[in-house]
């Protein structure tokens, strides 16, 4: 492991500081900066940042084109190359405008923190995303168990996160006050609620069918009947650890804690659709899969700003840029459902192939040099 560097960690504080309070970037986000610094630390050994070459640079691209994931072996993706790279970038930029770096450091020094504009292409390309279907998540709900608390809570999880595709952060933090069953929503308060840009705002439950909101209404009566919780409680409370028979920690319940990360949660889903035999979901996806299923109800303009305000975006713009992709299959489906539907409405006739036949011919007559005189 590299030793560090006292004069680099003490610039790095002043520029992670600058992060949270001048630019107000979160603490993963933060978090991803200090992972990228120290990688390129790591390939220095920590030499001083007022010793920085732009050939240390180059030398770390190198590099992390031929680094892999720790946890998966394979070579790291483009896009985290990218976002890398990028926050170095960021990094060494701030260094070459601070008064104790502006005779080693240059502006331009940092654009050498950079990626190809094929890899740049690579690394933002949209690819189909892992989105579970309804029908999935109806089947999960109905095989998981209910026999114990811990199950029940389990289950009211993945079933609210259904019906308000809430972020995991705000399921780690909801509190029974938050949720207004009479009228069918939980708000998002961002006082007490880990929300994304801390913006509040009211999610009503969305219909799915099946069993999901009866799953949710159960739990919390069984909260406040069995357990006597109040408004301040969680709504789906840490595992509370107790000595088991053997000697070891067991789980023996729950506390009246909210989770302090979002690692039970995931946990909580990869068990849920293994135990189904489904492949696992993160609660992000389903997000992604409640946006699929409106742009399938053929809502209204109205309907769909309102699909839209409802899990949390102020643009709808923003629903269909982030989430609105779709999926190769039903891309190929819709395409050759709209061709169907031309012909039985009408569509295109032989007429209107012949005229679109002869325009084209026309235009491949046309000279060269005298395309520009095309109306």
């Amino acid at each position: 492991m590299t030793k560090p560097n006292p004069a680099n960690e003490r610039i790095k504080r002043e520029y992670f500081a600058y992060l949270k309070e001048a630019k107000r970037r979160d603490d993963a986000t933060i978090d991803g900066v200090v992972k990228a610094i120290a990688r390129f630390e790591e390939s220095t050994k920590a030499r001083d940042f007022k010793r920085f070459n732009r050939e240390q640079a180059v030398a770390f691209k190198n590099r992390l084109g031929a680094a892999t994931n720790a946890r998966t072996g394979k070579p790291l993706s483009k896009s985290t190359v990218q976002s890398i790279i990028r926050d170095l970038h960021a990094f060494f930029f701030w260094l070459a405008h601070h008064p104790a770096f502006k005779t080693s450091i240059r502006y331009d020094d940092a654009d050498y923190f950079n990626l190809s504009a094929k890899d740049v292409a690579i690394a933002g390309a949209r690819r189909d995303k892992p989105v579970p279907s309804l029908h999935q998540v109806h089947r999960v709900l109905a095989t998981m168990p209910a026999n114990t608390v811990l199950d029940r809570r389990n289950r009211a999880l993945i079933a609210f996160t259904a019906i308000t595709v809430a972020r995991v952060g705000a399921l780690a933090t909801f509190r029974l006050g938050h949720v207004n069953l009479a009228e069918g929503f939980v708000y998002q308060d961002a006082r007490d609620v880990h929300t994304k840009l801390a913006k509040s705002f009211p999610t009503y439950f969305m219909d799915i069918g099946g069993t999901a909101l009866g799953i949710v209404i159960a739990w919390i009566e069984e909260l406040q009947r069995d357990h006597l919780w109040g408004q301040d409680d969680p709504l789906f409370p840490k595992t509370a650890m107790g000595l088991g028979p053997n000697g070891g920690f067991i789980p023996t319940g729950i506390l009246r804690e909210c989770w302090s990360t979002t690692q039970p949660i995931n946990r909580i889903f990869r068990d849920a659709f293994a135990s189904a035999n489904l492949p696992y979901y993160n609660p992000h996806s389903f997000r992604d899969m409640m946006v699929q299923h409106g742009m399938s109800l053929d809502l209204t303009p109205e309907q769909m700003k309102a699909w839209s305000q409802n899990i949390g975006h102020s643009q709808v713009l923003t629903t269909f840029t982030s989430y609105g992709q779709v999926p190769t299959h039903r891309q190929g489906q819709l395409i050759r459902s709209i061709g169907n539907v031309g012909n039985r409405a009408g569509g295109v006739n032989a007429q209107q192939v012949a005229t679109l036949e002869a325009l084209l011919a026309n235009l491949k007559s046309v000279p060269m040099t005298d395309h520009n005189s095309i109306g």
